[in-house]
């Protein structure tokens, strides 16, 4: 199971978050969120605390603060203490409200950090399960090219110098984005998957001959993601003339990541392919169906439909020689 150290949500890229550190600074990285899932006590504060989930994010809004106000302190104190005991993550309290004396007694007697934010309690716990789903999602790094192709994330894989790269920079020059070169980390996020790069070889590209380019500083911000949900692989491999590649698109093929099966098109790659124009055709027909088109579906029915109407012509004329009495 992944964890994220309480320390992250007081990170660079956790700003947006407006987390204040009041109590817990030398127990941050010791101490883990298991899952992304954010709870507030409720009931756990006047002592139903069955419910109550270890390695959680509580959040403390106006209506627990109020209720606590409403407890004489003998009682506040107890009422916490019971919660404490419960593997608490970290606490977090809402709307910058004042943070009662007990609370920070009993998160200093059992190590757990306290927090605080100018955010209200709603606004707050969206935004620290969204930050905590991308933290806490399954990961897995493919050695590819992902591409932004007509809104199509098209992730390109094949065996090491086929030209994975050089289809990449076609597609750029062709008005396409590029999200990942060589390194595509992949997270899963619910039932779907995001692309992006490492933060060293963001906007990068490495060609056999050039050595790397920078893509944004020679194309602009616009031939650039940072990261991309992935729809689509395309495999590139070598030409052989005893193999028998698809032909009509039927055979309907999957690619397994992180427990998500995506389309996949075996590319033969051969002297004279525009392998950039065919990837920007795959991503095109993604796309048709999408919208509920199937250009070998649909042939596949008029085929069909023409072959019974022959039958049913050949049957009559059948009928006809023969006479009927």
């Amino acid at each position: 199971m992944n964890k994220v150290a309480v320390s992250e949500l007081l990170g660079d890229d956790a700003k947006h978050l407006k987390l204040e550190l009041l109590y817990g600074k030398a127990w941050l990285d010791s101490k883990f969120i298991s899952s992304f899932r954010i709870q507030k006590p409720g009931l756990g504060l006047a002592g139903y605390t069955d419910h109550i989930h270890g390695g959680r994010v509580q959040i403390l809004g106006n209506t627990e603060i109020s209720y606590l106000q409403t407890l004489n302190r003998d009682d506040r104190y107890f009422s916490i203490s019971e919660l404490c005991k419960k593997d608490i993550a970290c606490f977090v309290v809402t709307k910058n409200l004042k943070v009662p004396s007990e609370l920070l007694t009993c998160v200093k007697k059992h190590n757990i950090p306290l927090m605080r934010t100018a955010l209200v309690s709603s606004e707050a716990i969206t935004k620290i399960s969204d930050f905590l789903e991308y933290k806490l999602a399954p990961e897995t790094v493919i050695h590819g090219v992902l591409m932004d192709v007509y809104g199509v994330g098209v992730l390109i894989i094949g065996r090491s110098g086929i030209g994975k790269s050089e289809c990449a920079l076609e597609l750029i020059k062709r008005g396409h984005r590029l999200a990942a070169d060589d390194a595509v980390h992949i997270i899963r996020k619910q039932d779907f998957l995001i692309g992006a790069s490492n933060d060293l070889l963001h906007y990068h590209i490495e060609l056999r001959g050039l050595g790397i380019l920078n893509v944004k500083d020679m194309y602009g911000v616009n031939a650039i993601r940072v990261r991309k949900k992935v729809e689509l692989v395309v495999n590139f491999v070598d030409w052989n003339s005893e193999e028998s590649y698809e032909r009509t698109g039927l055979d309907n093929k999957f690619f397994e990541i992180l427990g998500i099966h995506l389309p996949i098109i075996m590319l033969p790659v051969s002297p004279g392919r525009n392998m950039a124009v065919i990837v920007e055709s795959a991503a095109k027909n993604q796309l048709l169906k999408y919208m509920g088109y199937d250009a070998a579906r649909e042939f596949e029915n008029k085929l069909n439909k023409k072959l019974k109407e022959s039958e049913n012509i050949e049957s009559d004329s059948f009928f006809d020689s023969k006479g009927v009495e």
